[in-house]
């Protein structure tokens, strides 16, 4: 078995569409997955992309993908590299496949002069963490996320 990362390209739109919903199953919630084909594609290949996406292939078939985008830090005055969703399929967990892609982003984020390359991960999914600190990730325990989606956004917009 051979396993290779790659740029995503506009053709691999439906596929990563596939692997989200298959992730929002994983977690949990399934139903909050409102995006399409072709918002994805859109999203990750038109005119001002906003994230960007590499695909994890195992013998030329696609087994997993990891979604990112750059953020920045005013404390180190450099941009970092959020990881917004990695996911493999279950067949092909514990083939390399995630520590191979967690390897091509650091190294995107270290030729790019990223200062942190951060991720959030679901506090049950005890797996993930676990495979996390294996490499040496830290979690970052006091920070909460905090979130304005849906009404609460737009209530807020309006005021």
């Amino acid at each position: 078995m051979s396993i290779s990362v790659r740029p995503a390209i506009e053709p691999d739109a439906a596929t990563i569409l596939r692997f989200v919903r298959d992730l929002a199953d994983y977690e949990r919630d399934p139903e909050a997955v409102v995006a399409t084909e072709v918002m994805l594609a859109q999203a990750l290949f038109g005119p001002d992309p906003a994230a960007e996406a590499l695909i994890a292939d195992m013998d030329g078939q696609p087994i997993g993908f990891a979604l990112f985008f750059h953020n920045f830090s005013t404390w180190t005055g450099r941009r970092g590299l959020y990881l917004e969703d990695l996911y493999i399929t279950p067949d092909a967990r514990g083939s390399g496949a995630g520590k191979a892609l967690l390897v091509a982003l650091a190294k995107i984020a270290t030729t790019r002069g990223c200062a942190r390359f951060e991720w959030s991960v679901l506090d049950w999914n005890d797996p993930a963490i676990g495979f996390y600190k294996s490499i040496g990730a830290q979690p970052m325990n006091e920070w909460t996320v905090f979130r304005l989606d849906g009404d609460a956004l737009a209530s807020l917009a309006a005021s």
